[in-house]
């Protein structure tokens, strides 16, 4: 199918796009963005707090190896994520709900910007603290009944929209 191999992958060039997890406790989520964050080419994943690592054979379940080809590293909390990331010149954004948040499709990434996106917790979404310290909070536009989205399926139709945005840089 002339994929990549995971060398030729880790080589090349990638969406500006890190995306963090706050706290997802599902293996299978985490293994669902993996394998998103390899799809659409992302810079890389924090995995924070209570969010697991590879290895493991749950989240590889989802991923399908996705979790050897992009880069991750794990934080105690999304805090210190979102100031290490902050510090190495990243925007924050949190994917969440939040009073002031700006439809995703009325989202336009800046030219040279890098950016953290930020997914959270399935139950309890983002943490109020991270949402505090982020610059931009995007929002899914919706429809129906329900208010939210898997944590899965939301990461992948945002970072869909960056990758639509940036897919010249790669």
């Amino acid at each position: 199918m002339g994929r990549d191999t995971i060398e030729a992958f880790k080589q090349r060039r990638k969406i500006p796009v890190t995306v963090v997890l706050d706290n997802v406790r599902s293996l299978n989520n985490i293994g669902a963005i993996f394998r998103t964050c390899d799809g659409f080419a992302a810079t890389g994943m924090a995995l924070c707090g209570i969010s697991a690592t590879p290895p493991s054979a749950e989240i590889h379940k989802t991923a399908l190896g996705a979790e050897d080809s992009v880069d991750w590293r794990y934080f105690a909390t999304t805090a210190e994520a979102v100031d290490t990331l902050r510090a190495e010149g990243c925007t924050i954004v949190c994917l969440e709900q939040v009073k002031g948040s700006v439809s995703l499709r009325d989202f336009t990434m800046q030219p040279g910007a890098r950016y953290a996106l930020i997914v959270g917790n399935e139950v309890d979404g983002v943490d109020q603290e991270v949402v505090n310290r982020s610059d931009i909070c995007l929002e899914i536009p919706q429809s129906g009944t329900k208010h939210s989205l898997n944590v899965s399926v939301s990461a992948a139709v945002a970072l869909w929209e960056f990758y639509k945005q940036s897919i010249d840089l790669i």
